[in-house]
């Protein structure tokens, strides 16, 4: 799997299990667990406590009615119109309630009656049959109180296929008899519309609380995100981003630890890679010192040969006045000069070098932008472009970090720039090309003009090598430039080289960018 499949992958299961989904998921599931549990319980327990209350409802009015018969006896008499004896109280009571009851005597009398009239003579029967037990369902009802003097119980009427509850009892020693009910349907319906309208209502208040609680956890994860972001990018050494959140709680204290320690493993990181480069720089310099200061001293003794012959035999003549034409003898002193320029530049590259390849030069790897790097090289070569008749081409604009010294790493491009200028031909274009690799970059600077020998490409690198003796001599090179390159990018443990166009030639190096 690719390293982009991978990411993709990584990412997509982050977004699916979020920590603002799992918030948002966690508060619905109660949510709905909440309306869930409270249907339920309305559906199971709703009717056990309707009938509880109506029972305390029962006995209640089990104890009125002892009341009503002592006021009938008292002011109307049991045979006598009594209606007046039910006062208004007792009427709205027993309404709201949605109670029926009847009085009768010991010989199935009616004294009162409350409810509708086509109910009248079933109420009559039941209670007589309940009084001397001749209901032979009585044993199918389900008692829910008991007392000496009344019975409250649950019937199911089989000519009205109506559950009711019930009370039934005796008063003044068998004189009188009473049964007083109440449907059980109205709560069933009651239960059944109360359960409609809790889903209903439970629906609205999962959409709108989701909706709620989504925002609300989105700026609760925001700067959790943030900070998920941010430890991505550290894992990729990228110290550019920093926390900038303010949440206001203790995210706050750990965004502002992570950007400490973004810091200090930007800085370890930067001396771990100082202090690796400078091992293995010792290891391999321990082998090369030797070698390399037999072939200095060799090199250096042929190099120095021709420009001292020229500044001798050019002295010797001004001393014996071979010539006294006044622009002879300036000729004679811009030769001596020119050769004394040459050896000059010719001393301060083999001290570079020397200084390179034997490792008194310590490389300190630091991060910087390569672009704004090369933009300088540039403008302190202006001139010679100009005088060189050259057209730069560098279009990179966005900054581009990279691992390296960067001192050394100015060096290798001016190398490669002042090669390019000194050998153009052709268009005389110099481009100079920036070639992401992965965690490198691949930098090249190429110039139209004659490629180079294919013999020749091994040895450029070579201390005091040159391809054309001639032109080199023209322009003062001294075959030390590219050997400085080679130092630098070995010394840096970092990859370099050299590629033929029809056109031109194209000198590269490689950079570290994590």
């Amino acid at each position: 799997m690719t390293k982009k499949k991978e990411k993709r992958k990584k990412e997509g299961y982050g977004k699916l299990h979020s920590l603002r989904s799992q918030i948002a998921v966690l508060f619905i599931g109660l949510l709905l667990l909440s309306v869930f549990m409270i249907t339920v319980i309305n559906a199971l327990f709703l009717e056990r406590y309707y009938v509880a209350q109506k029972a305390d409802v029962m006995t209640e009015a089990s104890e009125k009615m002892a009341d009503l018969v002592v006021d009938i006896e008292s002011s109307y008499g049991v045979y006598e119109d009594n209606s007046e004896a039910i006062s208004d109280d007792l009427r709205k009571w027993c309404s709201r309630n949605n109670l029926t009851w009847i009085i009768i005597t010991d010989d199935n009398e009616v004294v009162t009656y409350l409810g509708e009239y086509e109910t009248l003579s079933m109420m009559r029967n039941r209670l007589f049959g309940y009084a001397y037990d001749l209901d032979n369902i009585k044993q199918e009802n389900r008692i829910l109180r008991e007392t000496g003097e009344y019975v409250i119980q649950q019937v199911h009427d089989r000519f009205s296929d109506t559950d009711y509850v019930e009370s039934w009892g005796e008063i003044q020693d068998d004189s009188y008899y009473f049964l007083i009910r109440t449907p059980l349907e109205s709560i069933r319906e009651s239960a059944s519309i109360s359960n409609d309208f809790y889903f209903f209502v439970g629906l609205c208040i999962i959409l709108f609380s989701g909706f709620i609680i989504w925002i609300v956890t989105k700026r609760i994860t925001k700067p959790i995100s943030e900070l998920t972001k941010l430890s991505r990018r550290m894992s990729e050494l990228n110290f550019d981003v920093t926390y900038q959140s303010h949440a206001g709680n203790e995210i706050d204290v750990l965004g502002d630890n992570f950007n400490r320690m973004s810091q200090q493993l930007e800085q370890t990181i930067s001396e771990l890679k100082s202090a690796n480069n400078k091992l293995q720089k010792d290891i391999a310099d321990k082998i090369k010192i030797d070698k390399m200061r037999k072939e200095f001293l060799d090199n250096v003794s042929h190099e120095l040969k021709t420009p001292i012959a020229l500044i001798q035999g050019y002295a010797e003549g001004l001393k014996e006045n071979i010539s006294e034409d006044p622009e002879s003898r300036e000729f004679y002193c811009d030769v001596i000069m020119d050769e004394a320029g040459k050896m000059n530049k010719l001393v301060k590259n083999l001290l570079t070098l020397n200084q390179l390849e034997s490792g008194k030069d310590e490389t300190v790897m630091e991060r910087f932008d390569i672009i704004s790097l090369i933009k300088g090289v540039l403008q302190t070569m202006d001139i010679m472009v100009q005088q060189k008749g050259a057209k730069v081409i560098f279009d990179e604009t966005e900054p581009i970090y990279v691992w390296a010294d960067e001192f050394k790493t100015e060096e290798v491009v001016t190398n490669y720039t002042s090669n390019a200028l000194n050998h153009l031909e052709g268009e005389r274009t110099v481009e100079i090309k920036i070639i992401p690799q992965g965690d490198r970059i691949r930098i090249s600077v190429f110039n139209t003009g004659q490629p180079i020998p294919e013999e020749d490409i091994p040895n450029l690198w070579n201390k005091f090598y040159k391809v054309d003796k001639a032109r080199t001599r023209e322009y003062g090179g001294s075959g030390i430039g590219l050997s400085i390159v080679k130092a630098i990018m070995e010394d840096m443990n970092q990859e370099y080289g050299v590629q033929n166009y029809d056109n031109g030639v194209e000198f590269w190096f490689t950079l570290d960018t994590k």
